[in-house]
């Protein structure tokens, strides 16, 4: 059928070019008849009447089918000239696009032919130009003329999509209908010449779940309740057919992979109806118990269940946390178990989904619950004492072997064994207490003083007799409760002082007492006198009834000179049973006062020496001389180690002072001119040179026999001398110094700068113009004069 078809388009495409081809002739002998020349007359410069003539051509519009795969070249058209009469002398020329390499013309009939086959999709149209000239001139007889050559499409490209593949999502449980993805193709041929570019959209596979609308390419659901859960990922195939899905057409396909995404349609299930759980008594509160897990085949946010305990009779003893990575809930211990109180417990554990979706809250309750019953298990437990802590009292001074009190222990295993006692020595250094290991009792070992130690707070241990491992420990506070066993004593160390123009019953001092013992054996305190000086003719003592005392003078007029200090016995008693007291004694001085009461002094001995030094003065005296004798003696100590220079400088070293001198050397005979000696450092002369740089921690005694002379003029020997003290010398410091001497050294490769001995040596320096210098030069002519001359004097 197909080949049938071909035959006839090739007959309909025959029978269209036959009336093309006579429409044209028809056309071409109708322009022939058609005057050639139009227009109007210009005159030119010289008076020339020119003509400006009409374009005469004449032809259809031109037109090539693409993808010609004819033996022959296609003929797109022919163009003709009215002055065109047939006898050849009208060239035809075309140029432009493709002219030459697509499209050839015929210079005499003018035909125009396609050469090579034509892609629409690559070029629609050409643009060309022609031009009539003379054949035996080529002088143009008419202007040039642009035509287009338009290529007619046909249906040779098949529709393409935008993507090979295509995601796209959409929740599950969605409406029939609904929009999942809209896929789109493209075809090449043109959109504006039949129907080669129209496309029709169509589902290949993923019937019957998806169907495709044939205009758009928008694929949507076609079934209801499609769930994620049976079948998460859908594959679908869509294809687009060009000539509007009629028989003919090309078509292309696409890929289209479609998946459910999930919601919250399903509520947590546990697989079990009763979860089975053991826990020790011994463990610890925030310890876990077990785990269990509601299934939701949901995931993400959708799967996510929280738990609870909404019931049961471990409700206190027990919690319960979800953990959010495993989706489990985690059962921990809450507070302590016995197990001789309760060895099992049971829990109402439920399982509720975090976030609901109200589309679907009819598909029942998203929550499930379980039963969790947990059972206590026995394990080896310490002593358990009856009390959290113990308090005891016992009294000072108590004989040795007092009972304090009584610990007490027992175990609460159904074993229940034998308990030892014993004291964490580590709470009792001084060894106060002691208890028995049996029955618990505490004694005292000791005698304790509430005064040094009101409280003692000690540890007892409680071990089971078979299970050394096993312990409990308790705190013991016990007080020493106080007796009276301590006398009051002042407050302070008194010292009073009274006028000796005091006036009778004057009081000059109160006085306070102070009671190491509790306040219940202390205050109040009671003064009073002696018995034997009741009746003290000098002072007379006042109880002020709030644990004062006043003391006051008895007589008026108070000598220093008789008397100038009095010690009065004052008797305090506290108010415990039985009372303790103390005889305490207040020293009381006589001082000078002026009329106001004001004390001016206290000492007797203004009276006696009136014309003497007070002690500080002479305090100080000496003072002052031992200091001067200390001076004197650093003076001497220090001028005794001070040693003289061999060399006396008028000022400052000579090595620092720039001398400038007005008068010539005396040259080689003047020896007196300079001294070696200046290069000598002037302290060094004593054999110890001392460094500005660091300071030396003890003197460096130079060893003997390094001592140089203090006129030598060798240099050389200088120099070591003073090499070798800085290498013995200890207070020198390991880093380099850079020392500069005026003398090289023998040996030396540059040699001696002096002319000292240059006559003696050979020399092919010629110095004999030295003689016409004149008389002035002639002892230094002598000397560096001509090896001859020399010679001959000598």
């Amino acid at each position: 059928p197909k080949m049938k078809e071909d035959n006839c388009l090739h007959a309909a495409l025959i029978c269209l070019g036959m009336l093309y081809y006579s429409h044209a002739i028809t056309t071409e002998k109708m322009n022939h008849t058609r005057p050639s020349l139009h227009g109007h007359h210009e005159k030119g410069k010289e008076g020339q009447v020119l003509h400006r003539s009409k374009r005469g051509w004449v032809w259809n519009q031109f037109f090539v089918i693409e993808e010609y795969t004819g033996p022959d070249p296609v003929l797109v058209g022919r163009l003709h000239s009215d002055i065109d009469s047939g006898d050849g002398n009208i060239k035809y020329i075309l140029s432009g696009e493709g002219a030459g390499i697509i499209f050839v013309i015929d210079d005499k009939s003018g035909n125009i032919h396609a050469t090579k086959t034509l892609d629409r999709e690559e070029r629609a149209q050409y643009t060309l130009t022609a031009q009539a000239v003379d054949r035996n001139t080529n002088r143009p007889l008419e202007p040039p003329s642009e035509f287009i050559v338009k290529v007619q499409d046909i249906n040779d490209n098949p529709p393409e999509f935008l993507h090979e593949n295509y995601h796209a999502n959409v929740p599950e449980r969605s409406n029939v209908g609904t929009s999942v993805i809209q896929v789109t193709a493209s075809d090449a041929d043109d959109p504006t010449y039949g129907n080669s570019a129209k496309l029709v959209y169509s589902i290949l596979e993923g019937q019957p779940y998806f169907s495709v609308e044939a205009q758009t390419g928008i694929i949507r659901t076609a079934l209801p309740n499609m769930d994620r859960e049976a079948k998460e990922e859908y594959h679908v195939v869509i294809q687009a057919k060009d000539m509007g899905g009629h028989m003919g057409g090309l078509s292309g396909t696409t890929k289209v992979t479609i998946t459910l995404t999930d919601v919250n349609d399903n509520p947590p299930k546990f697989p079990q109806s009763v979860y089975q759980m053991s826990v020790s008594e011994a463990a610890v509160p925030g310890e876990e118990v077990g785990r269990v897990k509601a299934k939701d085949p949901d995931i993400g946010e959708n799967g996510l269940v929280a738990y609870s305990i909404i019931d049961g009779d471990g409700m206190d003893m027990f919690e319960i946390t979800t953990d959010y990575e495993t989706q489990e809930g985690v059962v921990k211990l809450k507070k302590l178990l016995d197990f001789e109180t309760k060895k099992s417990y049971s829990l109402k554990v439920e399982a509720a989904n975090v976030h609901i979706d109200p589309k679907f809250i009819s598909n029942g309750p998203f929550k499930d619950t379980v039963t969790v019953k947990i059972s206590v298990e026995d394990a080896d437990e310490p002593p358990v004492f009856l009390k959290p802590s113990y308090i005891f009292e016992v009294q000072e001074n108590a004989a040795s072997g007092t009972v304090v009190g009584k610990v007490h222990a027992k175990d609460p295993d159904a074993a229940n064994s034998a308990i030892r006692y014993s004291i964490d020595r580590h709470t009792d250094l001084e060894r106060f207490f002691i208890i028995n290991a049996e029955d618990g009792n505490i004694k005292t070992i000791k005698a304790l003083d509430r005064e040094e130690i009101a409280w003692h707070n000690i540890s007892v241990f409680a071990v089971e007799v078979h299970k050394q491992h096993q312990e409990a420990k308790v705190p013991v506070a016990i007080k020493v409760v106080d007796v009276n066993d301590n006398a009051p004593k002042f407050a302070a160390a008194y010292e009073a002082f009274v006028c000796e123009n005091a006036r009778s019953n004057q009081q000059f001092i109160t006085i306070s007492a102070d009671d190491k013992d509790d306040s219940a054996n202390g205050p109040r305190f009671i003064f009073s006198l002696p018995p034997e000086i009741i009746h003290n003719p000098n002072f007379t003592l006042r109880d002020n009834r709030d644990n004062t005392a006043s003391v006051l003078v008895r007589r008026e007029g108070f000598s220093r000179q008789k008397q100038d200090l009095y010690l009065l016995p004052i008797v305090i008693s506290d108010g415990g049973l039985p009372p303790m007291s103390s005889t305490n004694t207040l020293t009381i001085r006589v001082c000078g006062c002026d009329s106001n009461g004001s004390m001016l002094s206290c000492n007797a001995e203004p009276y006696i020496l009136n014309a003497g030094l007070s002690t500080g003065a002479l305090i100080a005296i000496l003072a002052c001389i031992v200091i001067l004798l200390v001076i004197v003696v650093l003076f001497v100590t220090l001028k005794r180690q001070k040693k003289e220079p061999l060399i006396v400088f008028e000022e400052e070293d000579v090595r620092e002072n720039i001398i400038t001198y007005d008068d010539e050397g005396g040259g080689e005979e003047d020896t007196e001119a300079f001294d070696i000696a200046t290069l000598q450092n002037p302290d060094g002369i004593n054999g110890f040179i001392p460094r500005k740089d660091i300071k030396p921690e003890y003197q460096y005694m130079p060893r003997p026999g390094l001592r140089p002379a203090p006129n030598s003029v060798d240099v050389d020997d200088f120099i070591s001398t003073r090499i070798q003290e800085a290498d013995n010398d200890p207070t020198a410091p390991p880093y380099d110094s850079i020392q500069i001497y005026g003398y090289e050294g023998r040996g030396s490769v540059a040699g001696s700068l002096s002319s000292l001995e240059s006559a003696t040596t050979d020399s092919d320096l010629d110095y004999d113009y030295l003689q016409n210098w004149g008389p002035r030069f002639k002892k230094l002519a002598d000397l560096y004069g001509s090896k001859d001359t020399f010679d001959d004097d000598s």
